[in-house]
């Protein structure tokens, strides 16, 4: 193996890659978001400096992704923070669980989402949108939403889809020290939403200590969303390096 075919691969194992070079297509990829008022005090605990909340909002997902270019078909699930940067609204991954390989060493890796092995399942039970997270063989959440009884604005629904999107990638140098400590941003594109729906939701979480969903409480619900659409998931720019701050 030469220099030049070392620099030119895509992913580890060289001898088999996890993952293809992106951007990276979906289609039909399925949502089942819940937004929420959570602890403030926990809520700033895990929101990493400079972002700031905005609010005490967070958002737990579904997405159920059956066609995905490189990744394939795999579920996911996790949560999320309404934030600030620099005064810009956005969302900042908290803690995201999936069932495929692929998609999470991708994901950790090129963009820094915060993602571990778990068992997300998203479907419909007669009249209810359910979601389930099994994690170490233990239901650690459930969220149901009555299905498809209010339509939403597709306009307001793909704007916010585009909001600015924000993880935090940490990646270990050979000897345990941070090799990259970053906050990255990026934006979904070209976004064709198929369908998208607002109603009554519910969301239980259960603790954890390897699964710690549940140390962002429900405080009150807001509302669920069930979305649907094709979208583009390109790569991101590092917003704020640590590394790079004075000591």
């Amino acid at each position: 193996m030469t220099r030049e075919e070392i620099l030119n691969a895509t992913s580890m194992p060289l001898a088999s890659p996890s993952y293809p070079k992106g951007p990276f297509r979906f289609f039909n990829r399925e949502y089942l978001l819940i937004h929420y008022e959570t602890d403030p005090d926990m809520l700033r605990a895990l929101l990493p400096e400079p972002l700031e909340p905005d609010g005490n909002d967070v958002f737990f997902e579904w997405m159920k992704m059956p066609d995905s270019t490189g990744f394939g078909d795999y579920e996911e699930s996790g949560c999320g923070i309404s934030a600030l940067y620099n005064g810009i609204p956005c969302n900042y991954s908290v803690m995201m669980y999936l069932d495929d390989e692929s998609p999470t060493t991708g994901g950790r890796e090129i963009w820094g989402f915060p993602k571990k092995f778990g068992l997300p399942r998203l479907k419909t039970i007669h009249e209810t949108l359910t979601g389930s997270l099994y994690y170490d063989d233990e239901r650690v959440a459930l969220g149901t939403m009555v299905y498809k009884q209010k339509a939403l604005d597709p306009a307001e629904v793909i704007s916010g889809m585009k909001k600015l999107n924000v993880n935090l990638k940490w990646i270990p140098d050979v000897d345990g020290s941070p090799k990259i400590a970053q906050l990255v941003g990026y934006h979904l594109e070209d976004i064709d939403l198929k369908f998208a729906y607002t109603g009554a939701a519910r969301l239980h979480l259960v603790p954890h200590v390897n699964c710690r969903l549940a140390d962002l409480p429900v405080r009150k619900i807001h509302h669920g969303m069930h979305l649907c659409a094709d979208l583009t998931l390109p790569y991101g720019r590092v917003l704020h390096d640590y590394l790079a701050e004075p000591k």
